[in-house]
């Protein structure tokens, strides 16, 4: 069967930096950081007392009233990157058919904090059988891709993949291959994040996963750095429009960049801990490159999972020299989560959206918050420290791994 060439054309995100591609971008190349005392809840008794949250959202510029009692925030915050990568694509009714629009939308945990919310009215009221009726619509996963289906009339696979952390990347890689194998024209793809709560904190609190740094909480998201403690739990939605190259050529479509490799595996090893070596890194990596037909030296970018946790960052770190050789102290490698925080299941794809938007630029965003080298990392290896550079990327890799030693990583191409 002949593959299909995936092009990408659309881009929507809400992030802690930035509620729109725009002013994401704006936010990456500039160091922006996201990081601030926890509005949400009260939590003062929790050993974590900050986050990076969505500044500025407000419901009512999106939803009426009635429509968002019916959604939790991580289904808004995917609707709404949705709603934004759809009209940056233009594709309408005029130059698509929508039985061959797909959606696949994602979050790695879905609505944690309206369960937490039912649970407690629930104890609270003397457990007396009484429940909102959209308890289980605004708790699952795959209700925001329903949703945008019926918002638009999009007939094509619809579903929702769930990889912890890995869940949009895996989605995004699953889009791309329906398109290629021929099953889609077109899929709106991504994830979204929205666990800043009581049971989101306490939780990865109790894992020892989240920074404490509380003293400073606007350095506390420091990847590959010594002092790095954990990661910071962010929230916030990102959204790409997949979409066939002849089709998209067709329609007259403006092109961000093309998708040519992806690669999955699992560590196999524990289900928090990443591989101490990499192992599942560096599978995830060379599949994509062997997917693409790519020899290592093509990359010149890498957005890493890097999440800021002290054996996390060394894994990957790991698995990068041990996939690109000598060619790895050439790659310009970076973490946006240094501004965004976490964005847990919405994660890869806003993380995709930065990797593609570096390719068309030719600018990579800074890993900020760094201040005293990990011996244990190999000093020689470019981690854009801090402050942005310019460089023509020609191409670019984005990884995310999730609890679970689920591992995902996807290779864009500038589009020429």
């Amino acid at each position: 069967m002949e593959s299909k060439r995936v092009v990408v054309t659309g881009l929507g995100a809400i992030t802690p930096i930035g509620n729109t591609v725009k002013d994401f971008w704006e936010g990456l190349v500039n160091g922006k950081n996201g990081a601030g005392e926890i509005t949400r809840f009260d939590s003062s008794l929790y050993k974590t007392h900050f986050a990076c949250e969505v500044k500025g959202y407000d419901p009512d510029n999106f939803f009426d009233k009635k429509t968002a009692r019916k959604y939790d925030l991580f289904a808004q915050f995917d609707i709404v990157a949705a709603n934004e990568a759809i009209a940056d694509s233009g594709i309408n009714p005029e130059n698509t058919n929508y039985d061959e629009v797909g959606v696949l939308i994602t979050s790695g945990i879905g609505g944690v904090n309206h369960l937490y919310e039912e649970i407690k009215e629930h104890v609270q009221t003397g457990l007396v059988p009484r429940f909102s009726p959209f308890l289980i619509t605004k708790m699952i996963v795959n209700m925001p891709a329903g949703v945008i289906s019926i918002n638009y009339g999009f007939r094509g696979p619809n579903f929702a993949t769930v990889s912890a952390c890995a869940s949009s990347t895996h989605a995004t890689i699953l889009a791309y291959d329906y398109i290629r194998w021929g099953k889609s024209k077109v899929i709106v793809t991504g994830g979204a994040g929205a666990a800043i709560g009581q049971l989101g904190i306490g939780g990865f609190n109790a894992m020892k996963a989240l920074s404490t740094r509380n003293d400073d909480p606007m350095t506390a998201s420091r990847p590959f750095d010594l002092s790095r403690d954990g990661f910071v739990m962010g929230e916030g939605a990102g959204c790409l429009i997949l979409e066939e190259y002849e089709h998209a050529k067709a329609r007259g479509a403006k092109i961000y960049a093309e998708v040519v490799g992806s690669g999955e595996s699992a560590d196999a090893y524990h289900i928090t801990a990443p591989h101490p070596e990499g192992s599942g890194g560096v599978l995830s990596m060379q599949r994509a490159l062997n997917d693409a037909g790519l020899a290592p030296e093509a990359i010149d970018h890498i957005n890493t999972h890097g999440t800021s946790t002290p054996m996390g960052d060394l894994a990957e770190t790991l698995a990068i020299q041990k996939v690109f050789g000598e060619h790895a102290y050439n790659i310009s490698i970076n973490s946006t989560k240094s501004m965004t925080g976490h964005l847990l299941g919405g994660a890869g794809a806003v993380e995709a959206i930065a990797t593609v938007l570096a390719l068309k630029n030719g600018i990579i965003p800074p890993t900020i918050n760094h201040f005293d080298d990990d011996p244990q990392i190999d000093p020689r290896l470019d981690f854009t420290f801090n402050k942005a550079k310019k460089r023509d990327v020609h191409y670019g890799l984005t990884n995310s791994f999730g609890f679970g030693g689920q591992n995902a990583s996807l290779i864009f191409k500038k589009f020429e």
